[in-house]
Formats: C-alpha cells, sequence, structure tokens
C-alpha cells in the first residue's frame, strides 16, 4: 500500500501538514517577504487611502521588468520611491531614496547600478518640485543651487541632499501658503504692509547662515510662532503708511525666495 494518499487538484490536507505546507509555499515563493514589505510602506507612508496605496504598490511591481529600462521608465519609478515616505520619517525616506538612487542608475534584480549622472539627477529634482504648490521661480532657483553638470556623477550624498531639499522646499511653500490665508482672511488679497512685516520676521527666523540640513529651514520658520507673528503685524499696523496689496502668488515668491537664499549650495 502506498505510504502516501494521492491528492486531487484544488484539495488541501488537514490539520497542522496544511498549515505547514501552505506556509512553506508562500516563504519559497516570496510572498511572505512581498506582503511585509508593502505592510512597512503603508505603515511608514501612513497615507490617506492604504488600499489604494497598497493596489498602486503591487501594480507597479507587477509592471517592473528585470531588463534594463529606458530613461523615462526610470525616472517615473524613481519619483515614486522617493515619493512614498515623509521626509520626516528619515529612515524610511532615506531607504526609499538609496532605491531610486539605484533605479535611476539604471540598476535592477540583475544589473548593478552604473551610478546616476547630472542630467537625470537634475530631471528628476524638476519633477519633484513640479508636483508641488512652490513658485516657478523658486524651484528654478533652487535647482540651480543644486544641480549638477549633465555629464557630472552625482554622488549619492548629494543626491539625497537635492531630492530633500526639494520636498523641504514643497513643505516651506505650503506653510507659507497657509501663513497668508491668515493674512487675508479669504479675500486673495492682503495689506501689503501686514505681508513685509511677517516676510521680515520670517527672515529673522530663518537666520543669515546657510543650513546644511534641510530641515533645519522648517525648524527655523516654527520660530514665528502666534506671539511673534501677532507683534509682527501690530508694528506694522502702527505705522501710519499708505499702503497696497498683496497677492497669494507674490507673497509666495517673496517667501519662497527667502527660503532658498539659505540653500547651501552643490559644490
Amino acid at each position: 500500500m502506498a505510504a502516501y494518499e494521492k491528492r486531487r487538484p484544488g484539495t488541501a490536507p488537514s490539520g497542522g501538514q496544511a498549515a505547514g505546507s501552505e506556509a512553506e509555499f508562500l516563504l519559497r515563493a516570496g510572498v511572505t517577504a512581498m506582503v511585509r514589505e508593502a505592510l512597512l510602506k503603508v505603515l511608514e507612508a501612513r497615507p490617506e487611502e492604504p488600499v489604494s496605496f497598497l493596489a498602486d504598490y503591487f501594480e507597479r511591481l507587477v509592471l517592473a521588468s528585470p531588463e534594463p529600462a529606458g530613461p523615462a521608465q526610470r525616472l517615473a519609478q524613481a519619483l515614486w520611491y522617493v515619493s512614498l515616505a515623509h521626509h520626516s520619517h528619515r529612515t524610511a525616506f532615506d531607504s526609499n531614496t538609496g532605491a531610486a538612487y539605484e533605479v535611476l542608475g539604471g540598476g535592477g534584480r540583475r544589473r548593478a547600478a552604473a551610478g546616476v549622472d547630472g542630467r537625470l539627477y537634475s530631471e528628476l529634482l524638476r519633477s519633484i518640485c513640479q508636483h508641488g504648490e512652490a513658485p516657478a521661480e523658486a524651484a528654478a532657483a533652487l535647482l540651480r543651487r543644486v544641480r549638477c553638470r549633465d555629464h557630472e556623477a552625482v554622488p549619492f550624498d548629494v543626491f539625497r541632499y537635492g531630492v530633500l531639499t526639494c520636498f523641504v522646499l514643497l513643505e516651506f511653500a505650503s506653510k507659507a501658503d497657509a501663513l497668508f490665508a491668515v493674512l487675508d482672511g479669504g479675500s486673495g488679497a492682503a495689506d501689503a504692509r501686514l505681508c513685509q512685516a511677517v516676510l521680515r520676521a520670517l527672515e529673522e527666523a530663518l537666520g543669515s547662515e546657510h543650513f546644511t540640513q534641510p530641515r533645519r529651514y522648517l525648524e527655523a520658520g516654527s520660530r514665528l510662532g502666534p506671539d511673534g507673528l501677532a507683534l509682527a503685524m501690530d508694528r506694522a499696523l502702527q505705522e501710519r503708511k499708505l499702503s497696497g496689496s498683496m497677492s497669494r502668488e507674490e507673497f509666495l515668491k517673496k517667501a519662497t525666495a527667502l527660503f532658498v537664499a539659505k540653500v547651501k549650495p552643490v559644490e
């Protein structure tokens, strides 16, 4: 008599043997590690719609090819990686930035990365800025400070610095926009005296030195708390001068220009 019982397709053994064989199958197929990594990405990113995030994550894994991809595909994949986690989650952000660096350099599951050149690096930074609310002038000025020549090989620390600085610019612009909303009261234009006073206070908060860590721009800007803001506005209103109005676009341009001026240029 046979030492084992043949099973028809679609049937499963019972008890611990079934559980063991299923677990072994998931491990051999790489599903366990894949799902664990996906759940980790969800925890890192904490998206508003986790199910949509997971659907996009697995779709990109399916579409990812082990063969060399063209520059456009590599750029799209690199942009997706750096956008997975907020820059405040440092470990996750650094890990994703490293993955983007490898993808952009032409690396893959079967190929070693050849390195990122200045052209692809600059295109990635432009793509990041285009997905945010930062004024085009500020984005262009920032790119001039952190760019590399097209033919240059970009070291990872420079790559990370440029990517991080672009994301911090977008957040800085978002905070400046929220600040303007306090000044204009929803009208779309604010008293120019108030705007100039707030911009001066913001410049003082940022200080006069270049920061080597881009996150410190936001930390410095946060020093402009409610008390300091109220004091600056009160002083402006006490000035007996005729004042025009300032638009949201003009305020954002001036505020983000202050930010860009503090960015340490890439040498």
